[in-house]
This record gives structure tokens, sequence and C-alpha cells, in this order.
């Protein structure tokens, strides 16, 4: 068993060391294993806050996108955004991407807000 400290740092572990290796890295291939590393911090990321979850399951709204991919959203547009920089670095894409970073960011907390719910405590002592 990891220790409490290492095992809560992965995923984001995972995404700086994937993040700047998308920054950093000069060979597709070395490019390729950082986006698998960013995207794999961001499924490790999903899993666990699915699982502290404390909403009941049948009071969870339904969406149209799968759950998969509407958890990596955030952390796609922030790829997206990364990307676009690496690629293309001009002022319009740099604009752009400062604008996917944000609503990316915008998105992981919102969602972290969302689940710290209260567990209700008994009336009864």
């Amino acid at each position: 068993m990891i220790a409490k400290p290492i095992y809560e740092s992965l995923p984001l572990t995972y995404l700086i060391i994937g993040g700047a290796g998308i920054v950093t890295a000069q060979p597709i291939y070395a490019l390729a294993a950082a986006v698998v590393v960013y995207l794999f911090g961001g499924y490790i990321y999903n899993q666990r806050s699915a699982n502290r979850r404390t909403d009941p399951k049948r009071k969870r709204k339904q969406g149209f996108i799968p759950e998969f991919l509407y958890g990596q959203l955030p952390f796609l547009y922030i790829l997206a955004a990364g990307l676009l920089t690496r690629f293309y670095p001009r002022d319009s894409s740099t604009l752009f991407s400062i604008c996917l970073v944000t609503f990316g960011f915008y998105l992981i907390m919102r969602r972290a807000s969302f689940r710290h719910h209260k567990i209700p405590a008994s009336s009864f002592r």
C-alpha cells in the first residue's frame, strides 16, 4: 500500500508531468507519451471524484454525453489549450488558449465544489 500523502497527490503529479512534457517534449513519441500521462492523470482524478461522491445515484442528472467523456472535458480543454499554444503560438491562439484553460479550471473547481455534499445527521439521538 502506498502512503496516503503520495497516494493523494498522484493524479495531480501525473497531470503536472504530462503538462510539462507537452510543453517541453521535442520528439513526437515523447509528446504522445506526455499526452497519455496527462489523460491518465485526468482519468484517475475522475475515478477518485466519482468514488467520493456522497449524493445518491438516483438524484444524479443524466446527460447526453457519455459519463467518461463528460468527466474528461475539463482536462481535454486544458490539453487543447496546451497543444494549441505548442503548435500554433500566435497572439490570437494565446488568447484562445487562456480562455480554454480558464474554462477548464472553472469546470474542475465547480465539480469539486459539488462533490462536497454533507451527509445529513440523524435527528434521533
